[in-house]
């Protein structure tokens, strides 16, 4: 992966993590045990830390920074969809943020909360715990079920596997010519999460 050291101050990676080749690491960065992050994915570790916590996951094309002194957090089974943008907030413990969706510099996202995709969550936004937030400015919309909630964490396990697929089995390679005989299926079978409807808006 692209990984640079700036003043002295070098990424760290934990074994277990599993870190696309693509993705850029950049100064004051932690990924923590058992992480994932994917393609594309920049960490830019240039003014602020930039931290996941265990079993978080950071996916395609997303985009940490924040400002000098700031410390931009995920925390433990933190979820970010793809293409989101954290920029020194704190995503609690086990919360969601959909794809395409902005937080801000002190936005606190709490525990077991969902941000829809594309939101937009100012500065300083707080929130109670297990809450559902939509729309641009964005707002709590209501409370999340425990249905809604046992939908993120099994989003967040196939992650947590796909983390240990890639370290055991990712490989660069040429495509091929033509369909091969019997070809293989990628995907999670029965575990695959049932997809659920957050109001009028999908949150990943």
């Amino acid at each position: 992966m692209p990984c640079y050291r700036l003043e002295g101050v070098t990424p760290v990676v934990h074994p277990t993590a599993y870190v696309h080749p693509t993705a850029v690491l950049i100064g004051d960065v932690i990924v923590g045990p058992g992480c994932y992050v994917g393609p594309a994915a920049v960490m830019r570790g240039d003014f602020g830390q930039l931290v996941l916590e265990e079993g978080a996951n950071l996916q395609d094309t997303c985009v940490m920074h924040g400002f000098p002194g700031c410390v931009t957090r995920v925390e433990k089974d933190g979820h970010i969809g793809h293409g989101a943008v954290l920029h020194g907030c704190v995503v609690g413990q086990d919360a969601m943020v959909g794809m395409n969706a902005v937080v801000m510099d002190g936005a606190v996202i709490a525990a077991r909360s969902i941000v829809a995709a594309a939101a937009f969550v100012k500065t300083g936004f707080e929130c109670p715990p297990q809450s559902l937030i939509m729309g641009a400015p964005a707002k709590v919309k209501r409370e999340l079920s425990d249905q809604e909630v046992a939908w993120k964490q099994q989003g967040t396990r196939e992650y947590q596997r796909l983390t240990e697929r890639c370290r055991d089995s990712l490989e660069p390679c040429e495509p091929l010519a033509e369909l091969d005989v019997d070809r293989p299926r990628l995907n999670a079978g029965d575990t695959q999460p049932k997809q659920q409807t957050l109001d009028k808006g999908q949150a990943s």
